[in-house]
């Protein structure tokens, strides 16, 4: 009897050590890659704003009113206008992240 219960505490023990490796597995996966600005401006700015930033950005303009911008978009006066980042995955955080690249690159 005492050798059955030994038994079953051990494969119960057992059992949790795999759950528990199993959890902290699955939490370390889905941990999300930070944003790289430079990447994300290289992939979708650069071709409209210059590798230096300096076409069509307002560098006195405030940085609520340019991360807006990049999350809801603006018609220009003539095409190509800013298209809106938001509903493409761009949250506020990564908006002032652009907003901060650029205005790094700008001479």
């Amino acid at each position: 009897m005492k050798t059955l219960k030994i038994m079953i505490m051990t494969a119960t023990l057992a059992a949790l050590s795999a759950a528990v490796m199993m959890v902290s597995a699955a939490s370390r996966t889905r941990v999300e890659d930070p944003f790289d600005a430079a990447a994300a401006y290289k992939a979708k700015c650069v071709a409209c704003h210059g590798p230096k930033a300096d076409k069509k950005f307002d560098k006195a303009k405030a940085d609520a009113e340019h991360v807006q911008i990049i999350l809801k978009g603006k018609k220009a006066e003539k095409p190509p206008h800013m298209p809106g980042y938001e509903d493409k995955g761009i949250d506020e955080t990564q908006a002032m992240a652009l907003v901060t690249l650029m205005k790094s690159l700008q001479p």
